[in-house]
């Protein structure tokens, strides 16, 4: 559905009225799915870290409206958190910059 075929079905009390659910149950759509799966992420890293810093939800959430990282800034960082885990790098490159 367009934004102009919402305009035309969805009057302002209706639209009023799902704010006010979005407001009391949370977000709706894909950012609840984003919110569910950094739950998840977070629990799993948890269960799964040794001592030191606790992941929040947070952690793992999804910034929008902000630039992108590229393919090699992302892998980066997943090396840079396996390493603050005390994990070890099996598989192709072995971390030894070679991707």
């Amino acid at each position: 559905m367009t934004v102009a075929d919402l305009d035309v079905r969805l009057g302002s009390a209706e639209l009023t009225e799902w704010m006010a659910f979005e407001r009391i149950t949370g977000p709706l759509g894909r950012r609840r799915h984003d919110i569910q799966a950094a739950t998840i992420a977070a629990t799993v890293a948890n269960a799964n870290r040794g001592k030191g810093k606790k992941f929040l939800v947070s952690d793992f959430l999804l910034p929008y409206g902000v630039e992108r990282k590229s393919p090699q800034d992302m892998l980066a960082t997943i090396r840079g958190i396996n390493r603050s885990m005390g994990g070890a790098e099996h598989g192709p490159g072995g971390g030894r910059g070679e991707d």
